[in-house]
């Protein structure tokens, strides 16, 4: 129900019991007044009779009493008028007229306990006040009762009995309880009349104000409160018009702004606007969260598995691609395919693998929105029947680092779209840090390898043997150490100049990497003196690549200006924990098998055996 209703209920329902209780008040109050002025009247008319058959008794005229009484009881309003004799009078004087016997019961205890009488009653449907007052014998007053009766004082000489019609004074009463009533109800309802136009305003602000606010509520500040007087109820409305076009300004230009940090198109109308401030500005604290995780990342495996979990958690998307491009190369590496580290190219064909300019994000630094416009991206291969995708890039100083593909059905791809913008803001932020993370790496991998080689230097072998030792210890397995050193290359240098010396490591190093496992380590140790750490491999299966290393070098020709350069080279073997359970031991036994082959006539591979071993002796 509404206020102005509810005031309206309320005020009536307090008017009607008002004229309700006024009535009944008038008519109790004149009920009692009618029933005092009729007692009155019965005194009078009681004292009448006791003086007039006093002077009847006086000068003689008792005997005329009944036409008093006839004549008393045609007064206006006077029924009928009637005398008792008391037992006292009646043993003096006898029982006197037929009238003047004890009648009724009320009459009898009167004369019994000399106690007026007084009630109203229903006499042959007319209502009547009876009363009873009793004469009672005193000594005082001229005539003296006792003069005339041989009774003591107090004695109860007789009772008259009246009745008097309330009929007319009831009308009276009714015509004036009604004319009160009317007069009462009519106030009633010119102040109810007043009061609803007093409350209109009122209620009509306060409906105003409940319309604006709802739409305020629903995120519409565009409601204006109706100002139509100048009151207090004006002054309201102006505060709360003042407040709407506040919010209504502010709060879009909070969305536009955040809108176009976030790189979203604000569209005003419709909606509403405090749940899209609120995602927009909530999606820009956790882009910030977000940032802030990832910086404290230290790799960027760890960052691009947080890009991964954001497109799969947050926006529930199930299929998608992050590569990253190699700039210098011209080649993109496929990251995560649909939340799988390391796996193959799913969505794209292949050749945006090898070369980085057959994608379109990574060519243009743009997005391609597949979604709007189908078949934009030639290189997109669709799983299934009605797929689309749309690939952003993640770029820094101009160029694209990252590129991520989301792929999603026909019929989810308009969701998709609205989302983008969203991602966007993730994508832009993870780019700075990547980018910081890609130039540590390549500063550390330019500081852990050999600048001519290409092969990881003596420094990263130092911190690598700690992750070494401890991963074999876990598995208890053994590695193998290979130390290699070329046979007489000094004097490739004294006759063929440090360019062709130059050329010859490289070719050694060439022949390193090709012969080992990816996961096998290649160290450029010193010099021409190189190391390989051969993982879970023991000292039988490292002689055989040992042998094979030795046969590929001999059998290699260097082409130079002059003609044909060969070499040979020594390689000593050892076996870790075989030959000793701490790495740098082991580096010294394959040394020292070195040494041996390097006397025993170079070109060969030597196991080393605790024989070749002399604690004494300076290595």
């Amino acid at each position: 129900m509404k206020l102005k209703d509810k005031t309206q209920v309320f005020f009536v329902g307090i008017l009607a019991v008002l004229v309700v209780v006024l009535t009944v008040l008038s008519a109790l109050s004149f009920r009692r007044f009618s029933i005092y002025t009729a007692e009155r009247h019965a005194r009078s008319v009681a004292e009448t009779v006791k003086v007039a058959l006093t002077e009847s008794m006086i000068n003689g005229s008792i005997s005329k009493r009944e036409q008093l009484l006839t004549r008393l009881a045609g007064v206006p309003g006077v029924h009928q008028v009637r005398v008792a004799r008391g037992p006292a009078v009646v043993k003096q004087f006898g029982p006197g007229l037929s009238s003047e016997g004890a009648a009724s019961q009320d009459v009898t205890a009167v004369l019994r306990t000399g106690k007026e009488s007084f009630e109203v009653t229903d006499v042959d449907g007319e209502l009547m006040f009876r009363a009873v007052i009793p004469y009672v014998a005193g000594n005082d007053g001229v005539p003296n009762c006792l003069q005339c009766h041989v009774v003591s004082a107090g004695t109860v000489l007789g009772a008259v009995s009246i009745d008097i019609s309330l009929a007319e004074v009831r009308r009276q009463g009714i015509i004036a309880v009604v004319m009160v009533s009317l007069a009462v109800l009519v106030a009633a309802l010119l102040a109810l009349g007043l009061l609803r136009r007093m409350m209109n305003p009122l209620a009509e602000a306060a409906q105003s104000v409940q319309e604006v606010t709802s739409l305020a509520v629903g995120g519409n500040f565009s409601g204006r409160v109706r100002q139509r007087s100048n009151d207090e109820v004006d002054e309201i409305a102006l505060n709360i018009n003042q407040l709407m076009a506040f919010l209504e300004r502010e709060v879009g230009t909070i969305r536009t702004r955040v809108g176009q940090l976030i790189g979203h198109q604000v569209v005003r109308e419709g909606g509403n606007q405090l749940v899209h401030t609120t995602e927009l500005v909530e999606s820009l604290v956790e882009a910030s969260q977000f940032k802030q995780a990832i910086e404290e990342d230290q790799t960027k495996l760890e960052i691009y598995q947080r890009l991964s979990d954001m497109l799969q958690r947050k926006y529930d998307f199930k299929r998608f691609s992050i590569y990253e491009v190699a700039a210098s190369k011209n080649r993109m590496t496929p990251i995560l395919v649909d939340g799988e580290a390391g796996a193959a190219c799913r969505h794209c064909d292949p050749q945006v693998v090898v070369d980085a300019s057959f994608c379109r994000a990574h060519r243009t630094g743009h997005e391609v929105n597949a979604v709007d416009y189908p078949g934009l991206c030639t290189m997109f291969r669709p799983g299934s029947a009605g797929e689309t995708h749309i690939c952003m890039p993640i770029t820094q100083s101009g160029s694209a680092i990252c590129v991520v593909q989301v792929v999603v059905a026909a019929d989810e791809g308009a969701l998709a779209r609205l989302m983008m913008p969203f991602v966007s803001v993730y994508l832009r932020e993870a780019g700075p840090v990547l980018e910081a993370r890609r130039l540590m790496e390549h500063l550390r991998e330019n500081a852990l390898r050999d600048a001519m080689t290409g092969l990881y230097n003596r420094r990263f072998l130092e911190e690598y043997v700690g992750a070494l030792v401890a991963g074999s210890q876990r598995r208890k397995s053994a590695f193998s150490v290979l130390m290699l050193d070329l046979d007489f290359f000094k004097q490739v240098n004294d006759t063929h100049g440090h360019e062709v010396g130059d050329k010859v490591l490289k070719t050694l190093a060439d022949i390193l990497v090709r012969s080992v496992r990816a996961s096998d380590i290649a160290v450029r140790y010193g010099g021409e003196e190189f190391l390989l750490l051969l993982t879970d491999t023991g000292a039988a299966a490292a002689m055989e690549v040992a042998e094979k290393i030795r046969g590929q070098v001999e059998a290699t020709k260097i082409p130079l200006a002059g003609g044909i350069l060969q070499k040979t080279i020594s390689i000593g073997v050892a076996e870790f924990p075989a030959d000793s359970d701490t790495f740098w031991q082991v580096v010294k036994f394959a040394d020292v098998a070195l040494y041996q082959a390097k006397s025993g006539g170079r070109n060969r591979v030597v196991r080393f055996a605790p024989a070749m071993w002399d604690a004494s002796a300076s290595y």
